[in-house]
């Protein structure tokens, strides 16, 4: 029997063209398109499996309730196998992936997250204390030093010594490679992806990565060593736990879990952060409600209930919202013909859930391109039109930890701070590897916080 294929309209460019602007104007490149193709678009090449961004909430839901079964979700990642390794969960498909997941999302829920809260506040304050009063800092260069150490002593237990230092300085110059235009470009051609020698950014990154996993696995042995210490890191609490047949994870599986975890929980949530001050500075009356906030609570107060608190979760996802870290949701290269919103796909195609287009619909979120948190609190959206971690079988199993340490962090910071922009200018994303960050030269400067008169919040 003869299928008719039918795909949403798209552009048909170049394929140079596309790319460098792919690269150069990550927002640009799916707005342009989206205001001349609508909500769903094709993005033809000369190969037989084209490219699908999809956006409507209906989209999304289809695609997310569908049968894994119907999607290669690892397949569409396979450029990230350099950085992650085989077994990372984000490679894994079927029932493979499930079972991985099953292993890893228990250390970040529940009681056992909110423990790592006192870290994440320790950490924010010794990392604060450093800035100089009155002195323009890097805010992004402190944002990812806090979310780093956190990373490192929550996950691997370390906060000190000489292979912390190490894993610290190999990470930041790795993730600093991984971010330059060249390195994005070496994700799509493999020809890039080559040693060429003491300058070479793909190799000098591969030799570091490299350095960074026997790090890892010398921490793995160590802690196996350790006998009846009862620690609560999260390396130690993987060691200890079994899948349904009773077999613990293998020290491969451990050392590429543990390695996305670095890496997919450090860069993004200090994006996050370095966006939240940046807009609580430029709208300094968003900036006193939250303050106000917080100070009904006492400046003093149990972690837990700073986490609870609805405008600043409201900032916390306004601010994922207007420029979602990860612009689109993990590639699902299908296995078979699907339907979605009435287009009939083939086989091979690939489907691209868009976030960002998600979270700029005039008619879910009006006025998009304005920042305003007072939008979460006047509704509850879908995990269809508010998508910051993903969705399906695919959502990030940090996203509570994440949104966790993003609360901490701001808090801890606003109680004794007032970060001000170095330069009064708007700011607009850029990519940094696969994902979207603020440039990195931004500069704040720190002075003492004011606490404002205890009023309630005007919401």
């Amino acid at each position: 029997m003869t299928v008719n294929y039918s795909l949403p309209d798209g552009p048909k460019l170049p394929y140079w063209r596309r790319l460098i602007k792919f690269i150069a104007q990550p927002i640009e490149y799916v707005e342009d398109f989206a205001k001349v193709y609508g909500d769903n678009f094709t993005i033809w090449s000369n190969r037989e499996n084209q490219l699908v961004y999809f956006s409507h909430p209906q989209a999304l839901e289809e695609i997310f309730t569908a049968d894994p079964s119907y999607f290669e979700t690892g397949r569409g990642n396979q450029s990230l196998r350099f950085l992650l390794g085989d077994n990372s969960l984000i490679l894994l498909d079927g029932d493979r992936h499930q079972r991985q997941r099953q292993l890893l999302t228990p250390p970040f829920h529940g009681e056992r997250m909110r423990a790592y809260g006192q870290a994440i506040q320790e950490i924010t304050q010794q990392v604060s204390s450093e800035w100089v009063i009155g002195k323009p800092f890097n805010i992004r260069d402190s944002m990812q030093e806090i979310t780093l150490r956190v990373i490192l002593r929550v996950v691997f237990g370390v906060d000190e010594g000489p292979i912390f230092e190490q894993l610290r300085q190999l990470l930041t110059s790795v993730l600093d490679i991984m971010g330059s235009p060249l390195m994005a470009m070496a994700m799509v051609f493999p020809f890039i992806q080559k040693d060429w020698g003491a300058w070479s950014p793909w190799g000098k990154a591969t030799r570091q990565l490299r350095e960074i996993d026997q790090l890892i696995y010398a921490l793995i042995q160590e802690r196996k060593a350790e006998v009846g210490q009862n620690r609560q890191d999260i390396l130690s609490l993987l060691i200890s736990a079994r899948y349904d047949d009773g077999q613990p994870m293998s020290d491969a599986e451990l050392q590429d879990e543990l390695m996305t975890m670095l890496v997919a929980g450090h860069e993004t949530t200090a994006s996050a952060l370095t966006w939240a001050f940046y807009w609580l500075d430029t709208l300094p009356d968003i900036r006193q409600k939250l303050l106000q906030e917080l100070q009904t609570l006492g400046w003093e107060t149990e972690l837990s209930n700073i986490a609870k608190l609805p405008y600043l979760t409201a900032v916390c996802q306004e601010t994922l919202r207007i420029y979602p870290i990860v612009p689109t949701a993990f590639f699902r290269v299908l296995r078979s013909p699907m339907e979605v919103m009435g287009y009939n796909l083939p086989k091979g195609t690939r489907i691209i859930p868009s976030i960002y287009l998600a979270h700029h619909r005039p008619e879910v979120y009006p006025q998009p391109n304005l920042f305003q948190p007072e939008r979460f609190l006047e509704r509850q959206f879908s995990a269809y039109e508010y998508l910051p971690f993903g969705g399906g079988n695919r959502r990030c199993i940090g996203l509570a930890f994440a949104q966790y340490e993003m609360k901490i962090a701001l808090a801890t910071i606003l109680s004794q701070y007032q970060l001000s922009l170095a330069n009064k200018r708007l700011v607009r994303p850029v990519r940094r590897g696969l994902t979207l960050a603020a440039p990195s030269g931004i500069r704040m400067i720190a002075t003492p916080q004011v606490k404002p008169a205890n009023t309630p919040v005007a919401v």
